[in-house]
């Protein structure tokens, strides 16, 4: 028999971040995320979307073992046709009666609130962390993507989930040939004067941070009734990447001097933080120092 628990204290917190930890412990892909990280999402003083919004966790035991967690939430501040709920930071043992258990959990509880359809798994926050399942490449995870077995591809659709969108990521030698159409494209553009192409400097990183929320609102607010992302929260954002912002590797793209496109790269984190065991207190941040100088992949 499956109980559950709704997450209030600090041991249940601490299931809530170890429980996938030794449910990977064989995968040699997983990467364990930052406690800080998963932390600051359900912090109302961290994570502004409480302000319009509503999250609970859960743990799911069969017996006293976990068997299950997940993230359920409301935010209201997103224009929606139809009141859709969300769900995120599943884990679940490979048994689909658990699955669905933790499912309907979610569902009578975001019914409760008014709420028609369920979207997941998706972070409660932008989209730039935590968001979607992986159905292909099994890799070691970027930092602050998700990841998870191949058989959640199958615990979701069987309770009866559909493909909203696909999200692609691709990866290539970084000195591999560049496709011709590249080389054909950029002599037709590099001869308009209209076009011109800047780098990211650090220290003008109030301007590329407005550069990058123009474009990105641009390409992606109208996407799935998506809301746009402040200046702010970017410049934010750039600030703390800004120890590790390569400026050769991020290029933004003008028209009239009116930014058009951008194309960030910065390291992958986990590459790093994979040492840490999902810690990132003095030791680890020493730790994280000495991997960063001397630790090659």
């Amino acid at each position: 028999m499956i109980t559950v628990e709704e997450i209030q204290n600090t041991q249940q917190k601490k299931e809530f971040l170890n429980f996938p930890a030794r449910l990977y412990q064989h995968d040699k892909n997983y990467i364990r995320p930052l406690d800080k990280d998963i932390n600051d999402v359900f912090s109302p003083e961290k994570n502004k979307f409480y302000a319009d919004g509503e999250c609970t966790r859960f743990l799911f035991k069969n017996k006293s073992e976990t068997v299950g967690k997940i993230a359920v939430f409301i935010n209201k501040s997103y224009e929606q046709n139809q009141p859709t709920g969300g769900i995120g930071f599943f884990d679940c043992i490979n048994d689909q009666e658990t699955a669905n258990f933790i499912f309907n959990h979610c569902k009578n509880w975001l019914q409760e609130r008014g709420i028609e359809a369920i979207d997941g798994p998706i972070n409660f926050g932008e989209r730039d962390k935590f968001w979607g399942l992986l159905t292909e490449g099994f890799l070691e995870p970027l930092y602050c993507m998700n990841y998870n077995f191949p058989y959640y591809k199958e615990l979701f659709e069987n309770y009866g989930f559909k493909t909203y969108y696909e999200q692609l990521c691709f990866s290539r030698p970084i000195f591999a040939e560049v496709s011709r159409v590249f080389t054909v494209m950029h002599a037709k553009y590099s001869k308009n004067a209209k076009i011109s192409a800047k780098p990211l400097k650090k220290n003008n990183i109030e301007k590329f941070a407005q550069d990058f929320t123009e474009v990105y609102n641009s390409a992606w607010a109208s996407h799935g009734s998506g809301k746009q992302i402040e200046e702010a929260k970017v410049l934010k954002m750039f600030k703390g990447m800004k120890p590790i912002i390569n400026e050769h590797i991020s290029w933004f793209v003008y028209e009239n001097e009116k930014p058009i496109a951008m194309w960030m790269n910065i390291p992958d984190l986990n590459q790093w933080f994979k040492y840490l065991d999902g810690k990132f207190g003095i030791i680890e941040k020493l730790k994280f120092l000495w991997v960063k100088k001397f630790k090659k992949k």
